[in-house]
């Protein structure tokens, strides 16, 4: 291999035209399914993609960006995590529900809806929703509010925003999947914040 090719490779080149992101992907929906978001390792999917590590930071912003976009889901993950955080921490279960229904809505259920009914037949989607819905969501909001249990309650709000997602756009049961965001977030908000920073005995 010359000099000029090594340069190239460290760049995120790709021989043939070859597309860096898509390779990226590629190489991140395998490592996710088969590691879990914790043990995927950022090196091991760029050496897979034939690219420098670099190349996530530049094409996704990160670990996290690049979790997000090889589900395919239109969540942001740390623009959720910032809104929830940014208010009041008792009525953070009400901005849950209200920020995940705008998004979802946008989209009119979307790439969430399609990966829910991969869930049920598919162990490598079922993992990756798993590992987005707790670790990446969750669990991290769990530990930012500082209660204790902070393993049990990420799997109580999953649990809760995974089944409403299910009702709402793919079974589709009336009238909780036409229902506006103010009205899901008072009835679902109150039983979120319980699982968040509430007694759960």
């Amino acid at each position: 291999m010359t000099e000029t090719d090594t340069a190239a490779r460290r760049r995120g080149r790709r021989p043939a035209g070859e597309d860096t992101r898509g390779a990226l992907l590629a190489a991140a929906r395998t490592e996710f399914a088969e590691r879990g978001y914790q043990g995927a390792r950022v090196r091991s999917i760029a050496a897979a993609a034939g690219v420098d590590a670099a190349m996530v930071n530049h094409w996704f912003g990160g670990k996290n960006g690049l979790f997000v976009a090889a589900l395919d889901l239109p969540v942001n993950p740390e623009i959720i995590l910032t809104r929830v955080l940014e208010g009041d921490p008792d009525t953070a279960g009400e901005r849950i529900v209200r920020n995940f229904i705008a998004v979802w809505d946008a989209s009119g259920g979307g790439a969430f809806a399609a990966l829910l009914r991969s869930v049920a037949t598919h162990e490598a989607a079922a993992r990756m929703m798993r590992e987005f819905v707790v670790n990446v969501i969750f669990r991290r909001l769990t530990h930012a509010l500082g209660p204790d249990q902070p393993e049990l309650r990420a799997c109580l709000c999953g649990s809760q925003m995974v089944g409403l997602g299910m009702a709402r756009y793919v079974v589709k049961l009336d009238p909780l999947s036409t229902a506006d965001a103010d009205t899901l977030a008072a009835a679902i908000g109150p039983n979120l914040q319980r699982y968040l920073t509430g007694p759960l005995g």
